[in-house]
């Protein structure tokens, strides 16, 4: 069977919105071409007549122990949705769901790439006046980690942004609290050693730069940037919440007063742009690098913009051969 044709696993029951939003994200997949498997319980996927199913009796929480959940709810929708990954009756898979429970569900039902010490969660950021995002790992799979795994995260996440956005030669920045290489915690310090060494940018046709701060997290000079998954989680959801915090004062501030109703109705085409790079629901979802397969991490609030954005994204990378990509540069 032509991989090209498998469908892309959607967990129907994950996510704040689930299962309504999520089965019109699928809809709106269906309707740009790309096939969709939803999964879930019966009674939500009821009705549903133009998008093939397969059923799942349990759900897991977004509260629920994720490795704990994964073991007992083996009929749950994230597991069975990793399932059909490894059976071969999807190509990727999607939630929006129990973020550490998809991981641990890929983990161990798709299996992690030989050689990958730790699966990382690579999270696309917007740059604003530039067209690609950086691309921050890990954000949130390894709250502690060892500088090796650092190095192996800088290498997938060049493959990656070389795959999904046409970055030839990637360029690599550690995060730490200063650019010397003496700064930072004695993690950073020793995996800014490992990532001088040229044979893996060699691998991967990266360039290390050296440290950046939390500042160039949306630098147009940077394209990955690397760190463990505590920090990389804090970082990005800072990041998350000025921006709202930032698009929430402006529309308070257009609403103000007449004057500035009639401003903002100016204002408004310059700054909707803006409002499109920064809106999460246009990138979808981060990837889970270091699986056998695709899998992508929905936020929890996923409406069906992001999910249908997932859902494309999923298919793209398992259509360009990116585990394979992945593959090649990690067994070097």
């Amino acid at each position: 069977m032509d991989p090209n044709a498998l469908p892309v696993a959607v967990d129907a029951m994950g996510g704040d919105n689930a299962p309504s939003e999520i089965i019109k994200g699928a809809e709106l997949a269906l309707e740009a071409g790309i096939p969709v498997l939803l999964v879930g319980q019966p009674d939500a996927l009821t009705g549903i007549s133009d998008i093939p199913t397969k059923f799942a009796s349990e759900v897991i929480g977004m509260g629920e122990d994720p490795a704990s959940a994964v073991r007992k709810k083996k009929d749950s929708s994230l597991v069975r949705s990793a399932e059909a990954v490894r059976d071969g009756h999807a190509i990727a898979m999607v939630s929006a769901g129990n973020t550490g429970a998809t991981m641990a569900s890929a983990l161990l039902k798709i299996g992690r790439i030989r050689g990958v010490s730790r699966p990382a969660i690579a999270t696309p950021i917007p740059v604003l006046g530039r067209t690609k995002p950086n691309i921050l790992l890990d954000s949130g799979a390894n709250a502690e980690c060892n500088p090796e795994w650092l190095v192996q995260f800088a290498e997938m996440g060049a493959v990656y942004a070389r795959d999904r956005f046409s970055t030839s030669k990637p360029k690599i920045g550690l995060l730490s609290i200063g650019e010397e290489p003496g700064k930072g915690s004695s993690l950073a310090k020793e995996a800014f050693k490992l990532l001088s060494d040229q044979d893996w940018q060699k691998r991967c046709s990266g360039e290390f730069v050296g440290n950046v701060e939390g500042r160039d997290l949306m630098n147009p000079d940077i394209d990955v940037i690397v760190t463990d998954g505590f920090t990389g989680n804090v970082a990005l959801k800072t990041l998350e919440g000025t921006a709202k915090s930032i698009v929430s004062s402006l529309l308070d501030a257009f609403s103000s007063t007449p004057e500035a109703a009639e401003g903002a109705k100016l204002l408004a085409p310059a700054l909707l742009p803006l409002y499109e790079r920064l809106d999460p629901e246009s990138v979808g979802g981060a990837i889970l690098l270091g699986i056998k397969g695709v899998a992508i991490v929905s936020h929890g609030s996923s409406g069906p913009k992001a999910i249908f954005n997932a859902i494309s994204i999923a298919h793209e990378l398992s259509t360009d051969k990116h585990v394979q990509h992945l593959e090649e540069v990690i067994r070097r």
